[in-house]
């Protein structure tokens, strides 16, 4: 049987029209197109830049000047790549471990973008509330997307979906044996505070830190608003957020600064000071500014 008009075989797109036969290196405008890619090569591109360059991560995903690839996302596509990046860096070493047992030999040396293709859909897999299926079709779409990984594709499907079969029976077994940190340094926590204590800090950096927050006024009404518990201090501390900062309810008419609430015990213990002049001096990012500003003082801020 003959060729169809406009069907796809192999490379070659037949229709009424000839058509040059697509290359590796060709842009296939259809993939841009494919709801959730846009994020995943995002949170690959930031994780490179991560691994490979030493870039600082609170840069690349600052909400005005981030890298141009995560400012291109909307808000929500923001918040996914962060929370991937985070969970991918947070559990590196455990994702690493597991990936591995799914490859007969380590990656090439060369092979990063392969490398950190995996490690985001892995991230997204074992740790994220994603089903498994787009994870996986989605770093499929996105290796066939790239020329430096497109004779990768069939590899990375078959080790995420053996990773996405095996989860329950290993993720909880290597997040015990694994310590998510260079030996020298879990040597060192070790040596100044003894192995239980070393473990259980180690322990502790799995875990994302909460979000504390200052506000103008009205604690009750924004701790509803941005679902968190007021602590004695009057801080708002939320555990995990619903949203990019930029995104909450709050941001845009300043209603609060993020604040972590020791840092802002200092100006609450200088009493009344409406009216007196105070140099804030060392002042970014500017959050006891704030403070001392909206207790009615004279602030000049240095830094």
């Amino acid at each position: 049987m003959g060729p169809q008009p406009d069907r796809a075989q192999g490379s070659v797109v037949v229709s009424g029209a000839k058509r040059r036969q697509r290359t590796p290196g060709d842009r296939d405008d259809r993939t841009e197109a494919v709801a959730g890619l846009a994020a995943r090569k995002a949170a690959a591109r930031l994780l490179a830049a991560v691994i490979d360059a030493r870039t600082p991560l609170d840069g690349l995903t600052d909400h005005d000047n981030g890298h141009p690839q995560y400012r291109a996302l909307d808000m929500r596509d923001r918040a996914l790549v962060r929370a991937i990046l985070v969970t991918a860096l947070r559990h590196r070493m455990t994702i690493a471990g597991l990936l591995s047992r799914r490859l007969e030999k380590p990656l090439p040396q060369n092979a990063t973008a392969l490398s950190h293709i995996l490690h985001v859909a892995a991230a997204q897999i074992l740790f994220l509330d994603i089903p498994d299926s787009a994870a996986v079709d989605l770093a499929v779409t996105h290796a066939k997307s790239d020329p430096r990984t497109l004779r990768f594709s069939g590899l990375i499907n078959g080790v995420l979906r053996t990773l996405a079969r095996a989860k329950d029976a290993e993720l909880a077994p290597a997040l015990i044996a694994t310590e998510e940190a260079p030996a020298w340094f879990s040597g060192r926590l070790r040596a100044a505070y003894g192995v239980d204590k070393a473990k259980e800090i180690l322990a502790a950096h799995r875990h994302e830190a909460p979000v504390d927050f200052s506000v103008k006024s009205d604690p009750a009404l924004w701790t509803e608003r941005l679902g968190g518990i007021v602590l004695p201090t009057g801080t708002i501390r939320v555990e995990r957020l619903s949203a990019s900062v930029p995104e909450l309810p709050g941001f845009a008419e300043g209603a609060w600064w993020v604040q972590d609430a020791a840092a802002a015990l200092p100006a609450r213990l200088f009493g009344d000071i409406k009216g007196l002049r105070v140099a804030d001096l060392c002042a970014a990012p500017g959050g006891k500014t704030a403070q001392l500003i909206l207790a009615g003082a004279r602030v000049t801020a240095v830094d």
